[in-house]
């Protein structure tokens, strides 16, 4: 098609008009903030021929369809539980619209940039050009500068506005990256170790004590966390997984952390002796590597295969390595500027036919220094993984309601708004209502962690599944607690928790103790990779999306958590209590229980 611009003429005039050229049409504003979230200052202008990696989201038409086969068969009342649908289901359900199609191509061309020099996700619903400032300035009319972050020294190459023809709006949902700030840290709220190679830090404290399950758990657990301690606290000490039954258990990697292969055979030696030897698949995404030099091993990567691996073994594991964004570097002028990592994972891993049953990620940022578009989007993308039939988990945060400062006169939560006003902050993508985001918790009886990552999504509205259980919690606080802090009708999380203080790593050679919500996601992933192994082998599909069983069954075989506050911005934050809460969840696994339910 032939597509023109008519610059606000009458219709009847219109049509005697000539056309003007595409690139002339009248620019809206497609997207803007307010200025640059807390912590980032501007710097300079852009050089013009840095060269920027730009994703343009297309829309997806079809999502509400999707949705609804996603809650179909996610439910286990439904008749249609664990039916997923296959990639070419869910791409027919993703792809744009033909004239969305056209009218971008068309506009791409009208700069230069045809066919050949586009990269397309499966469903065609993301675009993907590489173009210099200059001309990316051009496309959206807005000029990029150098941001710079004030305690990390991290520059990047933004924008706070960007434009489009106004015919294009209905037709691209979003660019970046434009106004996108988010750093995507991983979750750890402590990491401990010396200069030299340390003796072993396992406990040696003898006896038992009880656990959530009942039954009897050596006591040193209570002071360190080891694969053992986590079958024992969580009743599968028995449970052996198949190594051949298909199921697997995805673990994901951004911002160039390295999973050290040395240190996972000493893990493995130290904690489960049978696994010695084994390995897992290597995945790059984006370029993504996996260098094995001590110097590059990276504690979170280590932490996410050693626990996940270990625990699930002989379960065939995926390491997904994604190469992230790297920082804009002045004096490096061929630098590219990519967006998240997240975008880049998801193109990958919906590309292929498929896909581990269970996949945990330990990475997240403040809801608030990501777009509302971008998170939607990101967030959409996760919804077809469920319906795939993947359980997608996410760690909840190690900030409790924001910044983990009780102290109101050195809290940090301001709103990005303009406003500056005192908010709780939560995280992206756990705050997203398609994933399953976990809590942390400590000690034996366990009790919650202070910086258990908790709250409501600003963004996203609380969906059914949670509806009671939520608005069970919301009940029992006192009238006005926290009034105007929180989404008293967002999406809320955590969904469930495990333990999160003291696991033991090995990391460049040593063993070290290291907590947080990182250590929580991959050890409630991987009893969940427990689960979806027993399902697979009795001939069953795989648990997929797991919230609505979770909130209508499954709750009855976690281990409720009932003590615990996750302070922050200013307050003490949330309590523990009976039921769901917004620093626990809904609890911590029981898996013989679970099983028994599945």
């Amino acid at each position: 098609m032939r597509l023109i611009c008519l610059l606000g003429l009458p219709f009847v005039a219109a049509l005697a008009s000539a056309a003007v050229p595409f690139k002339d049409c009248k620019h809206k504003v497609k997207e803007s903030i307010h200025g640059p979230p807390r912590g980032w200052s501007k710097h300079t202008p852009a050089p013009k021929h840095h060269i920027l990696e730009l994703k343009i989201a297309l829309p997806q038409h079809k999502f509400p369809e999707l949705e609804q086969h996603l809650w179909e068969v996610s439910d286990p009342s439904h008749p249609r539980y664990g039916a997923h649908l296959s990639k070419e289901e869910t791409d027919a359900l993703t792809a744009p619209h033909p004239e969305t199609l056209d009218i971008v191509n068309e506009w791409l061309a009208s700069y230069g940039l045809e066919e050949e020099s586009l990269v397309r996700s499966s469903a065609n619903d993301w675009v993907t050009i590489r173009v210099p400032v200059g001309l990316a300035e051009e496309m959206l009319d807005t000029t990029y500068h150098v941001y710079k972050h004030v305690k990390s020294g991290e520059s990047i190459v933004r924008t706070t506005s960007y434009s489009l023809p106004e015919i294009l709006h209905e037709h691209v949902d979003l660019i970046q990256p434009t106004t996108m700030f988010a750093r995507f840290k991983a979750f750890k709220s402590t990491l401990h170790w010396g200069n030299q190679v340390q003796p072993s830090v396992l406990s040696t404290s003898s006896g038992t004590i009880t656990g959530p399950a009942g039954n009897q758990v050596n006591a040193s657990c209570n002071s360190t966390i080891t694969v053992s301690c986590l079958r024992q606290l969580y009743n599968a000490v028995s449970y052996n997984t198949s190594a051949t039954n298909g199921n697997q258990l995805g673990i994901t990697a951004y911002l160039g952390q390295y999973a050290n292969n040395m240190d996972l055979q000493q893990f493995f030696e130290l904690e489960n002796p049978s696994a010695y030897g084994s390995n897992y698949t290597f995945v790059s995404v984006n370029g993504g590597l996996n260098n094995q030099s001590y110097a590059a091993a990276g504690d979170e990567a280590n932490l996410d295969t050693q626990f996940g691996f270990g625990l699930t073994w002989p379960t065939p594991g995926t390491f997904y390595s994604t190469a992230g964004e790297p920082p804009f570097d002045p004096d490096m002028f061929t630098l590219t500027d990519t967006n998240e990592p997240y975008s880049y994972w998801l193109d990958y891993v919906l590309s292929q036919p498929t896909l581990p049953q269970a996949i945990s990620t330990s990475y997240g940022d403040d809801e608030q220094t990501v777009p509302f578009t971008y998170a939607s989007r990101v967030c959409a993308d996760m919804a077809l993984l469920g319906a795939r039939g993947v359980s997608v988990v996410f760690s909840s945060g190690d900030s409790g309601v924001g910044d983990g400062d009780p102290n109101p006169a050195t809290q940090v939560c301001y709103s990005n708004d303009g406003l500056n006003v005192t908010k709780f902050l939560p995280v992206f993508p756990a705050s997203c209502p398609y994933v399953t985001a976990v809590g942390a918790t400590v000690n034996i009886p366990e009790t919650a962690t202070d910086f258990s990552g908790g709250g409501f999504s600003n963004y996203f509205l609380r969906p059914d599944y949670q509806e009671a259980a939520v608005s069970e919690y919301l009940a029992k606080l006192a009238p006005g607690t926290y009034e105007g802090l929180y989404n008293s009708t967002g999406r809320a999380y955590p969904d469930v928790s495990a333990q999160g203080v003291n696991f033991i790593i090995v990391y460049q050679g040593q063993e070290l103790p290291v907590g947080g919500t990182s250590c929580s996601a991959p050890t409630f992933a991987s009893f969940v990779s427990m689960l979806n192994d027993a399902r697979i082998s009795a001939g069953k599909t795989p648990l997929g999306f797991l919230n609505p069983f979770l909130y209508s069954a499954g709750y009855t075989a976690l281990n409720d958590i009932t003590v615990g506050n996750n302070p922050g911005c200013g307050t003490e934050g949330f309590n523990a209590t009976t039921g769901w809460d917004p620093i626990s969840g809904l609890g911590t696994p029981n898996f013989e229980k679970l099983k028994a339910l599945i």
